[in-house]
């Protein structure tokens, strides 16, 4: 069974930028197998649309995917836990909720 964090760390290279697209593939491979593994049962639209924007704005969108369900904070708790496995700080993953004023 493939690794959610995507293997060993490497430390990493000193070229501008490089650093952040490695995390955003090691996140983007993780989101992909742990989202292959939990299913789509009781993940909302809100939370695969905004995360889908975190991706495509190659993991440099800020922080707005609310988990609201138990499905989709299991799912943030999978990925949190990849993202620490995998080297990447956790000021890196997109999941936020906002109080609204």
């Amino acid at each position: 069974m493939p690794s959610l964090a995507g293997g060993q760390q490497k430390e990493p290279a000193s070229e501008p930028g490089l650093w952040s697209r490695t995390k955003c593939e090691r996140y983007t491979k993780a989101w992909q197998i742990a989202l292959a593994r939990s299913g789509p049962t009781g993940l909302g639209a809100a939370f695969l649309t905004e995360h889908e924007a975190f991706l495509a704005s190659g993991c440099s969108a800020p922080a707005r995917v609310c988990p609201r369900s138990a499905e989709e904070l299991a799912l943030a708790n999978v990925m949190v836990i990849a993202a620490m496995n995998a080297g990447m700080a956790s000021t890196f993953l997109p999941f936020a909720c906002r109080r609204a004023d």
